[in-house]
């Protein structure tokens, strides 16, 4: 898959989902309900148990279904491992320029955090794919208008306390895409192992980004 192709995937429906577990156990099972519900975009965070060995687990078991990518990522050993496992996007949580080399080099696209508008340019500039505004629940859509007019070569994907009812004013505010962690993965939802629902509120968020940018 080449890296536009892993763009447009990326940008279409538009929703990255986040999981953040304490166990590696019920990940695979969670990508499947998040694909079932129409989201082929999923972040695995390094702060996962085993996040790099589950993501080889499951590109290998559902293939070209989903898009892996590796989060939390700060070093480029880290960031070449998750490429090697088969992650086909980084995200970091800040500006590593290392980085964001590396997944160049790799062809692989890259999400870099920044909060500023100094901050954005600078991931922009640095060659980074994706600006990641984090958290983007303290800033608002107002911000990301604010941001998008002197800079409109931004790509923005807001993360941190978005959900299913403030993603379409971010994809309307000008985001390429949005991210979305425990209002889409919930705790109670991986502790009970309610796939029936994950795959609800995967269904509900597709509907309602498409609704947005219809």
């Amino acid at each position: 898959m080449s890296k536009l192709q892993i763009i447009q995937r990326l940008t279409d429906p538009g929703i990255i989902a986040i999981i953040r577990a304490n166990s590696s156990e019920q990940l695979v099972d969670t990508c499947e309900a998040l694909v079932a519900g129409g989201i082929n975009a999923i972040e695995l965070t390094m702060t996962t148990p085993n996040a790099i060995e589950v993501t080889k687990t499951v590109t290998t078991k559902l293939g070209d279904k989903v898009l892996i990518g590796l989060g939390t990522v700060l070093d480029e050993t880290t960031a070449r491992l998750g490429i090697l496992a088969g992650a086909k996007f980084i995200v970091t949580p800040v500006t590593r320029p290392a980085v964001v080399s590396l997944c160049n080099r790799y062809g692989i696209p890259i999400a870099c955090g920044a909060y500023t508008p100094t901050e954005a340019i600078t991931a922009q500039e640095s060659g980074a794919d994706f600006v990641k505004i984090f958290p983007a629940d303290q800033l608002g859509t107002k911000y990301i208008k604010n941001i998008l007019a002197p800079l409109p070569q931004l790509n923005i994907i807001p993360t941190g306390g978005v959900d299913v009812n403030t993603a379409p004013e971010f994809i309307k505010a000008g985001c390429a895409a949005v991210a979305a962690g425990s209002s889409l993965v919930s705790k109670e939802i991986l502790k009970n192992r309610d796939w029936k629902k994950l795959t609800e509120t995967a269904a509900s968020f597709v509907k309602a980004v498409k609704s947005a940018r219809a």
